[in-house]
């Protein structure tokens, strides 16, 4: 068991030892903590990470490996990650046996939250872009606030988190085992509801639940932003609203009406332009602006939408003037936004053709993200190579997987990334995924047991003028980095 601690200053000017600290909300929380004096190091295995340029540039020790003898004599307290059991972790153990204090990850975001008015950002997917979007208002506005985004943002300074004050705090949070019940929140964001996890939640209901039961977390003064175009988070909306109808509930979308409707949307030269309030609701002012964002999917104007919302209202507490000021200022400080690392990343370009990575995972966010880039880069042909993370994850969707790469001329696939929480049961495997989307895809499909066993592959399929998107929560990102340094010194390589 962790050692509970209830006063949000132990996080703050203390020594802290970060157990996983490569993680990408670890490293992002490290870096918070570090900007706000707390003395941080921490241990994680030898593997290279995105985040091992995070934590070297935020100048915290990170020692490769795990043993007793890194915990260093001075630690005060251990923020571990999930993934890592104190029963038998030789450095969670040797803490246990100095009696200091253990802070599970999500609980040490928590334990954060718990001092400040805070926005937690939680959806099944687009939580991470509703994030960023968040933090780049927050510092594009100078707002005295601070914000912890999953993964690196260019308009952070290829950072993971802003810290501008501590009047308030945004964060990104996570469904799965219910970590996010660990969340103070007075303001929740939820993007989308649907099956996911589902080597943890039994069903959709029991996904459900746990939104709603976070959402029934809020204190009297709470604030629920949902958004609109999502059955999932609409049903959520209207079960929280039922149990605490003092709330208020604030809806954003293409189906919302009021302050965060999203219209007018469309992609041009590059460009995704939309405008967000209704004419007939919201002062003539703040509906008319125009958003201009350099990001492909409508997702996005969606997500936009949300993280207004949220900034607007812990704005709230700041004066009476400031969500006017939120409102007015949110379409120039987010031209500044480029979205965030492993979202729809434009790795590089060589040979006449793109390459992009995106982390999605799920059917829908796979459905969406491909849709988008579609509409971003029209009449260019789409080579798309996907990793399915989680036995459980592949095997419940697996339909859903099937018919989610319509957009693709190509699909390559991989066996399945596999989680440290599953064991392998020999019911699924990534040719049974390749199969069912053969059955279904009009176009091409390929299969190649390792990512870079692709490389060759792929090199003879790219022609001037692709696009290849290497997308999944798994490590075949690797392939297009190759593939861009094959193109790059050597176009006609094929090897």
């Amino acid at each position: 068991m962790s050692v509970p601690i209830a006063d949000p200053s132990s996080l703050l000017e203390r020594s802290i030892y970060m157990v996983g600290i490569k993680g990408s909300g670890m490293a992002a929380l490290a870096d918070m903590l570090t900007r706000l004096g707390t003395a941080v190091r921490g241990s994680d295995t030898g593997e290279q990470f995105f985040t091992d340029e995070l934590l070297r540039r935020a100048g915290i020790p990170v020692a490769e490996g795990f043993a007793a003898e890194n915990v260093p004599a001075g630690a005060e307290l251990v923020i571990y990650s999930a993934a890592y059991d104190p029963d038998t972790h030789p450095e969670l153990t040797e803490a246990r046996r100095r009696g200091l204090p253990l802070l599970t990850y999500t609980e040490a975001l928590g334990v954060f939250s718990a001092g400040r008015p805070a926005a937690a950002i939680a959806g099944v997917h687009g939580k991470t872009s509703t994030a960023a979007l968040a933090a780049t208002l927050v510092r594009g506005l100078g707002l005295p606030g601070s914000a912890l985004v999953g993964s690196v943002v260019p308009s952070l300074d290829n950072s993971a988190v802003y810290v501008g004050g501590e009047r308030f705090f945004i964060a990104e949070t996570c469904e799965y085992k219910r970590h996010f019940l660990s969340f103070h929140p007075d303001v929740l964001v939820v993007t989308n509801v649907e099956p996911d996890h589902l080597d943890y939640f039994t069903d959709y209901a029991d996904i459900r639940d746990a939104f709603v039961e976070l959402g029934c977390r809020l204190p009297g003064d709470g604030v629920l932003v949902y958004c609109a175009d999502n059955i999932g988070a609409v049903d959520v909306a209207r079960r929280i609203v039922a149990e605490r109808p003092e709330l208020r509930a604030l809806a954003y979308g293409e189906r919302a009406s009021g302050p965060y409707a999203v219209r007018e949307v469309a992609v041009h030269d590059g460009v995704l332009g939309f405008r967000i309030g209704d004419p007939a609701a919201a002062p003539v002012s703040a509906a008319n602006q125009r958003y201009e964002l350099r990001v492909p999917g409508r997702h996005n104007a969606l997500n936009t939408a949300a993280a207004v919302a949220a900034v607007a209202t812990l704005a709230e507490q700041l004066g009476s003037e400031a969500p006017a000021a939120v409102h007015a200022g949110a379409p120039g400080a987010l031209r500044a936004f480029r979205g965030s690392a492993r979202r729809s990343e434009l790795v590089g370009e060589a040979g006449g053709v793109t390459i992009i990575d995106d982390y999605a995972h799920h059917p829908t966010a796979i459905r969406l993200t491909l849709a988008g880039l579609r509409e971003f880069y029209p009449g260019r042909r789409m080579v798309v190579d996907f990793m399915s993370h989680t036995y459980t994850r592949t095997a419940a969707l697996l339909e859903e997987f099937a018919g989610a790469f319509g957009e693709a001329a190509v699909v390559i696939l991989h066996k399945i990334y596999a989680s440290a929480r599953e064991r392998f049961d020999g019911k699924i495997s990534g040719r049974d995924l390749y199969h069912r989307v053969r059955a279904v895809h009009p176009g091409r499909v390929e299969y190649r047991d390792d990512v870079l066993e692709a490389v060759p592959l792929v090199l003879s399929l790219l022609e001037p003028g692709d696009i290849l998107v290497t997308m999944g929560a798994g490590d075949n990102w690797r392939l297009g980095r190759a593939v861009l340094q094959k193109l790059t010194t050597d176009p006609r390589s094929d090897t």
